[in-house]
Order: structure tokens, then C-alpha cells, then sequence
């Protein structure tokens, strides 16, 4: 049985948010049975601040690792920071989760330290959105899993956008920096360690799914054999001569892009998975094209949408519910003993969180009434990964199962 501890802190100065999370840290520990007397109980250590401790956060990491000598540290920065039913945004905060992994069944990789580990399944995912060419960074590195299915998010900053990764310290090995700017880092997951992930979608189509048929870089340019103009004015109902009422229609309109084999769909009108969510970025009134921020091509279907609170709270609770009925013993298995979770990691759009599903620390609170007080830690992202694809206005919610 793996056991994960959580805590968390806010404070306006970011040592003595991190002192009241190991004091907290500390009585968990102690109520154990029998208690995690051995500091080198815990391997891994995720840990996430708010951009209110970005400057300083150089010196949480070396405190970090002054404390727990022999845990490995990743983690990084969000706009707001999260934790089982609680989340903390606008305002100085700390998460922190230790979790008691076997030291073979994981291994950190950064910028000066690759990914290369042949046995790799799965891997949490710290990356800078403003790095160029972060999709394919994320499609290079799931490659280099056995699965495919990595999980995590872009760090959210209003200052440094730092990612934490900071192996153990092992006396004569060579120091790394542990703190990064730039590129992803994370931690790879083997076999050994078992998971499971789903991403929740946070926005409703407006208008049918179409076929982009010309499309050239960002612009599209043809969708069901009609400009994509036209398609966009009808799906809104919207004229470009009564600009009053057209354009903040506009500004709320958002694309939903999948790739040509895969399903838009989840259930009913709820997008799946596949489906990606970026923003319209620009009309082309001359050429009757629409300008769409990402990579768009031939083949690939397309779907205005805006964000819906109440769709993104039905699909959170879908893949909740998903993941409870996978981890339900089958009937047709012998009576297996049900699964449990031993610890959980949520990231989510940094447009979301408790103001979007209606007050604060709403969005948790749903997560902790559907997979009841597990331990978990997350933060809002800049964007989130899940599989090879990085999405918008989502939340990926992953948990790690006790062996």
C-alpha cells in the first residue's frame, strides 16, 4: 500500500508557508500506523506555488530539499494552486504532496537531464508555454513512453515561470539547478506504478461538426465545401454590418479541433477527449476565412463552441464517475477486491477553477465529493497535456492507484 501525504499553507512569506506545510507534514506522519519514522519512507515530493513565490522560489527548492534530503522534487507555478477540496488563487500559497513510490518506479528528466529510460510508461509533464514549438516537444516525449499517455500542464505565471526538478541528493553526485525556465521537465512513471487519467472538457458546440477542406497554416478557409466565414455568421447568427451585437459574440467564440480519425464526441453533445480548444484569433473578411490559433489542416473536423460552466461541471463529473467504475471490482472477475486511490494530481485552465463553476474552491470541491478526501495536489495551468495533445479550458484529473 502506498501511502501520499498532503498539505498546504498560505502566508505572506514563503518560508513560513513552507514551515507550516511541514508542520503539517510532520503530525500526518506521526498519526501513521505505524508511524513513517524514516525520512527515506518518502521518494517523491510534488510541489506547487502560487506566482506570488516565484521569485523566491530558488530558495523554497533548497529548503525543500534541506528538509527531505531523499526526495525527489518536481513541481512548479500556477496563476492558482490546488489541493483536496481547496484551491487558492490571487493570493500567496503552497501545495506540497510526498509520496512513498518504490525509488525504481520513477525517474526525473529535465533539460539536462533527457528522458531516456527504456522502461518509462507514462510521465507528469511541467512545460513554459512561451517555449517555441511545445506540441511537438509533448508529442517527441510521449514517444518516448510505452503508453503514449503523458499528463500535466503548462506553468502560469504573472512573473517566473518556473518548473521544479530536483532529484534526491545523493552525497558525490552531480548538482543540477532543479529550478528551470524554459522546455518541460517532470517526472517517468514504470509500469509499476499504476494510474489512471481523464480529461474533462469545459466547452459547448454552437454549431455542427464540419470538415475542414482548405485550410493553410493558422487560416481555414473552406469547411463543408462553404466558406468558413459564412459557416462561423450562421453558427452565431451574427451579421459583420451590426457590429455591436457581432462582436462580442466574437470574442467568446472558441474552435474545437480533432484530428481527422478521432471522435469529437464523448456522449451526447459533450466533447470527447480528441477534441482540442483553441481560440479564434482572427476574421478574414476578403478571402471569407476564419484565422484559428493552431496548426489546422485539410481533413482535420471543426467546431465553433464557447464555455459553458454547466457543461464543464457535467463532464467533471463524468470522468469522476469514470474513474469509480473502473476502479469497481468486475462481478465477472471472482469477486476481486475493488481498487483504491492512493493519491491524486488535478490540473486545470487557469479560466476555471471556483469562479467559473459558480464560488470558490467550487471545481475541488466537486472532485472530493465524487472520489471523496483522497490526497491530491494540482495547480491551474496555461494549458494542460494529456496523451500528446495540449488543450485549453480543461482539466486533466490523474490518480495513482495503491499497489
Amino acid at each position: 500500500m502506498h501511502t501520499f501525504l498532503t498539505a498546504h499553507a498560505t502566508h505572506p512569506d514563503a518560508h513560513m508557508a513552507l514551515a507550516l506545510v511541514a508542520a503539517q507534514i510532520d503530525a500526518q506522519r506521526a498519526s501513521l500506523s505505524p508511524p513513517a519514522d524514516a525520512p527515506a519512507d518518502f521518494t517523491l515530493g510534488l510541489v506547487y506555488i502560487t506566482d506570488h513565490y516565484a521569485p523566491q522560489a530558488d530558495a523554497l527548492l533548497a529548503e525543500l530539499r534541506q528538509r527531505w534530503p531523499r526526495v525527489s522534487w518536481v513541481g512548479g507555478v500556477g496563476i492558482g494552486v490546488a489541493v483536496s477540496g481547496v484551491e487558492y488563487f490571487d493570493e500567496p500559497a503552497l501545495v506540497l504532496m510526498l509520496a512513498d513510490l518504490p525509488p525504481g518506479s520513477f525517474e526525473l528528466y529535465s533539460g539536462e537531464r533527457p528522458l531516456v529510460r527504456s522502461d518509462a510508461h507514462t510521465a507528469l509533464v511541467h512545460g513554459d508555454g512561451q517555449t517555441p514549438d511545445m506540441g511537438e516537444l509533448i508529442v517527441e516525449l510521449s514517444q518516448r513512453t510505452a503508453s503514449g499517455y503523458l499528463f500535466g500542464g503548462l506553468m502560469a505565471s504573472r512573473g517566473r515561470s518556473v518548473q521544479f526538478c530536483a532529484p534526491a541528493v545523493v552525497a558525490g553526485s552531480a548538482a543540477l539547478s532543479g529550478v528551470y525556465e524554459g522546455g518541460v521537465s517532470g517526472v517517468a512513471f514504470t509500469r509499476e506504478v499504476g494510474l489512471l487519467s481523464r480529461v474533462s472538457q469545459g466547452c459547448q458546440p454552437i454549431g455542427p461538426v464540419r470538415e475542414v477542406n482548405e485550410a493553410r497554416d493558422h487560416i481555414v478557409a473552406v469547411l463543408d465545401g462553404q466558406s468558413a466565414l459564412s459557416c462561423l455568421l450562421r453558427d452565431l447568427d451574427i451579421d459583420l454590418d451590426r457590429p455591436r451585437e457581432a462582436v462580442p459574440r466574437l470574442r467568446a467564440t472558441l474552435v474545437g479541433l480533432t484530428d481527422a480519425q478521432d471522435d469529437v464526441f464523448s456522449r451526447g453533445s459533450q466533447f470527447g477527449s480528441d477534441t482540442r480548444v483553441r481560440h479564434l484569433i482572427g476574421l478574414d473578411p476578403m478571402h471569407h476565412a476564419v484565422a484559428v490559433a493552431a496548426q489546422v489542416e485539410p481533413g482535420m473536423k471543426l467546431t465553433f463552441c464557447t464555455r459553458n460552466p454547466e457543461a464543464a461541471r457535467r463532464d467533471l463529473m463524468r470522468i469522476c464517475a469514470e474513474i469509480r467504475e473502473e476502479l469497481s471490482p468486475d462481478p465477472d472477475d471472482g469477486g476481486a477486491p475493488a481498487r483504491r486511490i492512493a493519491g491524486a494530481v488535478y490540473v486545470s485552465c487557469s479560466g476555471r477553477g471556483g469562479p467559473h463553476f459558480g464560488g470558490p474552491s467550487a471545481e475541488l470541491q466537486i472532485v472530493r465529493h465524487a472520489l471523496g478526501d483522497v490526497p491530491l495536489v494540482g495547480f491551474f495551468a496555461g494549458g494542460e497535456i494529456a496523451r500528446h495533445h495540449l488543450y485549453g479550458y480543461t482539466a486533466v484529473l490523474t490518480v495513482f492507484l495503491h499497489s
